[in-house]
């Protein structure tokens, strides 16, 4: 009984895990302040494609965050048997350790949050089964019974595109909740809607979303910001 009382603590006591990604494009130059914002209240690990990387500052992400790339995928897998890594961040943002779960049903409240990523990449993924680098893999891989929002951000012509609202209802009918772009003066000098929400506007919608969940569903994780 009393082992069953720590493990018990143990779950109670652990914070909400979230996945957060990076693709290409300008936004990206936001991932530092969107890893530190979460990191406030969450477990977070971080993917990027080699082209965020030419917008990311990686000394600007928490020292605790771990961050991993293509080259990880790789240089993590020799042989039959070996873990994959895409499959191993999809199992760390879906449950808490198996082997203390004896007791317990899988935590099941954690989010993957695809920052910045372009609903044209978003529909090659899912709906035209794209997964040639790590964080494509991640996408294919998903359990879609767990949240997953994107936050995208685009030149505003291609916002307004009538593929881009097909791509929109295909997400939508997976369950993917998208943090619309707001209006403002672009990268590209264009001023109109596709600029990435902001960090902290992001931040709030997952972390009220989970709060709601764990209300309703009474899931063993911390009390988000204890």
């Amino acid at each position: 009984m009393a082992e069953r009382e720590i493990k018990q603590v143990n779950l109670v006591s652990r914070k909400p895990r979230i996945l957060l990604a990076a693709s290409g494009s300008v936004a990206a130059i936001k991932f530092g302040n969107l890893c530190h914002c979460f990191s406030e209240w969450a477990e977070v690990r971080a993917v990027v494609t080699r082209a965020s990387l030419h917008f990311i500052d990686r000394a600007s992400l928490p020292k605790d965050v771990i961050v991993y790339t293509d080259e990880d995928e790789w240089s993590s897998w020799n042989k039959i048997g070996d873990n994959v890594l895409h499959i191993e961040l999809r199992r760390w943002a879906d449950i808490m350790g198996n082997d203390r779960l004896n007791y317990y049903e899988p935590l099941d409240d954690l989010a993957i949050f695809m920052a910045k990523l372009p609903i044209l990449l978003i529909r090659e993924m899912i709906a035209g089964g794209l997964c040639d680098n790590l964080l494509t893999c991640i996408v294919r891989a998903w359990d879609y019974s767990k949240p997953f929002f994107v936050a995208p951000a685009m030149n505003t012509f291609m916002w307004n595109n009538p593929f881009t609202e097909r791509h929109l209802v295909s997400i939508d009918e997976l369950g993917i909740s998208v943090i619309p772009p707001v209006k403002k003066r672009l990268a590209c000098g264009d001023y109109g809607k596709g600029a990435m929400a902001e960090v902290s506007i992001i931040c709030s919608t997952v972390r009220l979303f989970l709060e709601s969940r764990n209300q309703q569903g009474g899931h063993n994780v911390q009390q988000i910001g204890s």
